[in-house]
C-alpha cells in the first residue's frame, strides 16, 4: 500500500496529464493564459508606512457605508449547520460522478480583492479568467466615534498620538488552510468546486499567496497537515521571515496547528502545545490541539513586555457541546499559566481560530462574557451550530472529573491555590483584625459556573451594519456561518469588566482595524469555497492591534 502523499501525488499527476490532454484536442493550448492583477493588501494605509517604504493608497474608494460598523449590536438567530454524524467522516473515498461542475464564475472588476491563481490545470473549454473574486474592505476604528469605519480612496488614517514610543503596532491573521487530506475524506462537501481547484498543487500556491498579501506579523493557522508543513508549508514561511512552531493532533490524525510571527517583530520566549486527549477520562477522547506562545515585540520600551498568543481548532461534532467546553477550560488553563506575571498580572493576549461554535452561542458568550452558568443546558445547544440540535442530553454538573485538575475557574488547581492563598495574605493586610467579623462572606458559587480570567472582546461583529445579514467564515455543500474568530484582551475602555475577570493586564491591546468579512451570498457569487481564487473552505482574518504599556 503506497502512502497517502504519494497515492495524491499520484493522483494531481493524472489530473494534470487529463487536462492538458483534453487542452490540447481542444485547441486550447495555444490560447494565451492571463490573469487578473491581484491588489496588494500591503498596500494599504492601515500598516505602517515606514514598515512598507513603497506603499501606496488603497486602490479603491468607491464603496461607502451610510452606517458605522458597530462591535455586537444585534442578536444572532442560530445559523443553520447540518451534521453528519459525531465529526465530518473521515475516510470516505470520491466517487465517480461526485463531483459536479459549475461553470457560472464572476469576473473580477478593478477594485476587487483576490489571490494570485496559479498557472495550472483549467476544465474543458474554458478560458482562463479571473475568477472566485471577493470583494474585502480594510476597515479602521475611529478613536472619536468609538466606532469602525471603511477606509476611503484618498483618505490616510493617522492613528498615532503622543508617546509613540510606548506604543506597538502588529496584525495578526487567522486562517484555517483546510487539510488535503480532510478535504478528500470529506467529498460530500465540495460537491460545488470544480475537481482541479481541490488538488494540492492547485491550491497552496493560492493560500502562500493570501499570507503574502496579508503580510501579518502574526499567523495562526488551522488545519496544517504534517506532510505539508514539513516539506513546503514551514520552509516557505521561513523565507518570508518567519519561525513556526507547530502542534500535531495527537492519534493518527495528519493535521493540527501553527503559530508564526516574524522575527523583525518579535522574539520567542515560550512555546507551550496544549493536547486535549486523556486516555484515562472518557469525556476526552477526542485528538484536537491547541498551541500558546509568549512573544516579546522587539521594539518595546519595557524589556518585560510580553504578549501572548494561543490558537486552536476545538471539536466539530455539533452534539458534543460538553467536549467543546471541557476543550475550551483546558486552553484556557494553559493561557492562565502562560500568561500570569509575578505580580498576578496578565500579559495582553491575542486568541485565535476555529472554534466550531457561532456567534452569541453559550460558549461564545463564555468567551467574550468570562462567566457561563450552564445548569439546564443541553450538550447540542453550546455551539448553536444547529437549529434542531439532537444533542438532548443536559450538560452533566460538573462537565469534567476533578481528575482533570482543572478548577470551575478554567485554571490549574495548583495555580488557584496558590492564588487564593496570596489574595487572602493581601486582603488580610488591608482589613484589621478587629473588623474581621464584620467581614462581608462571599457566597458560595454553584457547581454549574464557570469562570474565566481574561477581559476578551471579537474582533468581528460578526453581522453587516447596514443590513444586519451574517457574516460568514467558512461556506462549503453544507453549511455559510461563522466559526473562525480573533479574540483579544481588550483595553479598559474597549470593554466593560466582566464578573470573571478578578485579574488585570499589564498593558492593553487597542483594535485599530480589520479586513473586512462578506457574507453567504457574497461567497455563492463566486461559487463558494473553495474557488478559482481562494483555495481553502475559510476566510483569512486580519486585524491590526496597538499595544500600550
Amino acid at each position: 500500500m503506497l502512502s497517502r502523499h504519494i497515492q495524491r501525488l499520484g493522483r494531481d499527476w493524472v489530473t494534470h496529464w487529463d487536462l492538458a490532454d483534453r487542452l490540447f484536442r481542444n485547441g486550447q493550448a495555444s490560447k494565451p493564459m492571463t490573469w487578473a492583477e491581484y491588489c496588494c493588501w500591503t498596500r494599504y494605509s492601515h500598516l505602517n508606512s515606514q514598515d512598507h517604504p513603497g506603499s501606496r493608497k488603497p486602490p479603491f474608494g468607491i464603496w461607502q457605508l451610510s452606517k458605522l460598523v458597530q462591535n455586537c449590536c444585534i442578536h444572532l438567530g442560530t445559523p443553520n449547520m447540518k451534521s453528519e454524524g459525531d465529526e465530518p467522516s473521515l475516510k470516505r473515498r470520491r466517487h465517480s460522478g461526485d463531483w459536479s461542475i459549475n461553470e457560472n464564475l464572476s469576473t473580477t472588476s478593478p477594485h476587487e480583492i483576490s489571490p494570485s491563481p496559479t498557472e495550472t490545470q483549467h476544465e474543458k473549454g474554458s478560458a482562463p479568467k479571473p475568477k472566485g473574486v471577493i470583494k474585502r474592505r480594510w476597515e479602521y476604528f475611529c478613536q472619536q466615534s468609538r466606532k469602525m469605519k471603511i477606509l476611503e480612496e484618498d483618505k490616510q488614517v493617522s492613528q498615532d498620538s503622543k508617546d509613540t514610543q510606548e506604543k506597538f503596532d502588529f496584525t495578526v491573521t487567522s486562517y484555517n488552510i483546510l487539510s488535503q487530506d480532510l478535504l478528500e475524506d470529506n467529498s460530500h462537501l465540495y460537491k460545488h468546486c470544480r475537481r482541479h481547484v481541490l488538488a494540492w498543487a492547485y491550491r497552496f500556491p493560492n493560500i502562500l499567496s493570501d499570507i503574502k498579501q496579508l503580510d501579518a506579523d502574526v499567523l495562526c493557522l488551522q488545519e496544517v497537515q504534517e506532510d505539508q508543513y514539513q516539506t513546503e508549508i514551514k520552509t516557505n514561511l521561513e523565507a518570508l521571515g518567519y519561525h513556526c512552531v507547530y502542534k500535531m493532533r495527537t492519534g493518527r490524525k495528519p493535521d493540527g496547528c501553527a503559530i508564526c510571527f516574524k522575527t523583525s517583530k518579535f522574539s520567542l520566549l515560550s512555546s507551550n502545545p496544549v493536547e486535549f486527549f486523556r486516555h484515562n477520562i472518557p469525556l476526552l477522547d477526542r485528538d484536537n490541539v491547541g498551541l500558546v506562545l509568549l512573544l516579546q515585540p522587539r521594539f518595546s520600551c519595557k524589556p518585560a513586555t510580553a504578549i501572548c498568543v494561543a490558537n486552536t481548532h476545538l471539536l466539530y461534532n455539533p452534539r458534543r457541546g460538553d467536549i467543546k467546553l471541557t476543550q475550551l477550560a483546558m486552553l484556557l488553563a494553559k493561557i492562565t499559566n502562560v500568561a500570569i506575571r509575578e505580580n498576578r498580572r496578565f500579559c495582553p493576549l491575542v486568541l485565535c481560530g476555529d472554534f466550531n461554535s457561532v456567534p452569541y452561542s453559550p460558549l461564545y458568550n463564555f468567551l467574550r462574557e468570562g462567566k457561563l452558568n450552564y445548569e439546564g443546558l443541553t450538550i447540542g445547544k453550546v455551539s448553536g451550530q444547529e437549529q434542531s440540535p439532537r444533542g438532548t442530553r443536559l450538560l452533566s454538573i460538573p462537565i469534567w472529573p476533578r481528575s482533570l485538575g482543572i478548577t470551575q475557574d478554567c485554571m490549574y488547581d495548583e495555580q488557584q491555590k496558590q492564588l487564593d492563598i496570596e489574595r487572602e495574605k493581601e486582603e488580610s493586610k488591608e482589613t484589621p483584625l478587629e473588623n474581621v467579623e464584620e467581614s462581608i462572606m462571599v457566597p458560595e458559587r454553584s457547581p454549574a459556573d464557570l469562570h474565566h480570567s481574561f477581559q476578551l472582546a471579537s474582533v468581528y461583529s460578526h453581522y453587516l451594519p447596514d443590513t444586519g445579514v451574517p457574516e460568514v467564515t467558512t461556506c462549503h455543500s453544507r453549511s455559510a456561518v461563522t466559526v473562525d474568530y480573533i479574540f483579544y484582551s481588550a483595553a479598559k475602555e474597549s470593554t466593560d469588566k466582566q464578573p470573571g475577570a478578578e485579574q488585570i493586564f499589564d498593558g492593553s491591546l487597542n483594535l485599530l482595524g480589520r479586513l473586512s468579512l462578506v457574507t453567504e451570498q457574497d461567497l455563492w457569487a463566486v461559487d463558494g469555497l473553495p474557488n478559482e481564487t481562494n483555495s481553502s473552505d475559510h476566510l483569512p482574518l486580519l486585524a491590526k492591534f496597538r499595544l500600550e504599556e
